[in-house]
């Protein structure tokens, strides 16, 4: 491929043919002219292939893969905090600091991760174990103080209730 007259290489080859069906089921959502539209899923997915963060090249790969400007690829994996462009632990605590959660404890609740992991916001455990990460609204105001390990939400978190829930990840 190239631009102007620059030439740039491909990288869609990074996209595993496993992850590249399971874009092509979200691309089918869509009108054949609004295929962009799947950006989200498709860095989700490619986040996924990559044991949990995107790099440059996997970001190429979605933009040239969707015909869209890196850019606006960026744009979007930077925007969203689901979004990691750095390796994370195995077990990513995204605690939500907004306002409810915030009224109802969770200054205390990051409090007691980070004594419990020894590492702070933003930061990975030593042994790769776990990154606690700060996040806006996740949605679950009525139960708060609450986080979400993965794709399962706890919630009314006590430092009791915290310290038997990552007693139980393996």
């Amino acid at each position: 491929m190239s631009l102007g007259s620059k030439k740039v290489e491909s990288k869609v080859h990074l996209i595993s043919d496993e992850s590249r069906a399971d874009i092509d089921l979200w691309v089918a959502k869509y009108p054949a002219d609004r295929k962009q539209s799947a950006v989200m899923s498709a860095l989700r997915i490619l986040q996924d292939q990559n044991g949990g963060y995107l790099t440059e090249d996997l970001m190429d790969a979605v933009a040239e893969y969707l015909g869209m400007e890196p850019i606006a690829v960026y744009e979007v994996a930077t925007f969203y905090s689901m979004y990691e462009l750095e390796a994370v632990g195995k077990h990513k605590i995204c605690v939500c600091t907004n306002i409810s959660c915030m009224l109802c404890g969770s200054d205390d609740v990051v409090k007691h991760l980070e004594n419990r992991l020894g590492i702070k916001l933003g930061e990975t455990s030593s042994d790769g174990r776990f990154t606690l990460k700060e996040v806006e609204c996740l949605g679950a105001c009525v139960d708060a103080p609450m986080f979400q390990i993965g794709d399962t939400y706890y919630e009314k978190l006590t430092p009791e209730t915290i310290d038997k829930i990552l007693d139980g990840l393996n």
